[in-house]
């Protein structure tokens, strides 16, 4: 039973800050027509933020799809965003608007592809919400 569930766009940074964590993993497919996986249980989501200049768009259109799904919604516990700094006070805004529309926790937001810093940081976070158990499984990527 995968904990994490991941979008990545074709940049890739989302998807190597997952492939690092090792664990495992559903993504997320950037093409409509794909299927959208179906976690087994609980799960956090860790998701890049795509906004314009006044935050419009924030969240990218597979993530907003997958979330509209009321099964996959029930099953979400936290969110992780990530973004790019430069954005100022829009960086990782993805992560806030699905914590607030999902009431859950926005656990943590990285930058880019993440450091080892990062790294640390989310696996001891998912480890204090008792998804530790996924510590050192592979990480399923496409």
């Amino acid at each position: 039973m995968p904990g994490l569930v991941y979008y990545s766009s074709a940049s890739g940074n989302t998807a190597r800050l997952v492939a690092r964590l090792g664990l495992p993993a559903l993504r997320i497919p950037i093409s409509p027509e794909a299927g959208m996986p179906l976690p087994e249980g609980p799960y956090v989501l860790i998701c890049p933020t795509y906004a314009d200049g006044q935050g419009r768009g924030a969240v990218a259109k597979p993530v907003i799809r997958f979330l509209n799904d009321p099964g996959r919604r029930a099953l979400i516990r936290g969110v992780i965003a990530g973004g790019n700094r430069n954005f100022g006070r829009l960086f990782a805004s993805a992560g806030e608007v699905i914590a607030a529309k999902c009431n859950v926790p926005l656990l943590y937001k990285f930058e880019l592809a993440g450091t080892e810093t990062d790294i640390a940081r989310i696996r001891e976070g998912l480890a204090k919400m008792g998804l530790e158990t996924f510590r050192g499984a592979p990480c399923l990527t496409p």
